[in-house]
């Protein structure tokens, strides 16, 4: 394999890798969608109980969505810094 062709195959890892680091930002959708339905599905059962999960919530939501934006940063340090 001459010098050439295995620039090419490291430039190809560097973007397969890169698009399943991007996966997690999939997961993290998924994830603030689970959480909002469970959040919706208990207030809809208990109203009086919903303010005080709503801290909770948000909770959940900004630790799925950092999730999201580590993989989303660990893609972009594959493309651009690798």
């Amino acid at each position: 394999m001459d010098l050439a062709a295995a620039s090419q195959f490291a430039e190809m890892g560097k973007f397969i890798g890169a698009g399943l680091a991007t996966m997690g930002l999939g997961g993290a959708g998924i994830g603030v969608g689970i959480i909002a339905g469970n959040f919706l599905s208990g207030a809809l059962r208990n109203p009086s109980a919903a303010p005080g999960q709503m801290a909770n919530l948000f909770v959940g939501i900004a630790f799925s969505e950092a999730l999201g934006i580590f993989s989303f940063l660990i893609a972009l340090l594959l493309m651009f810094a690798v």
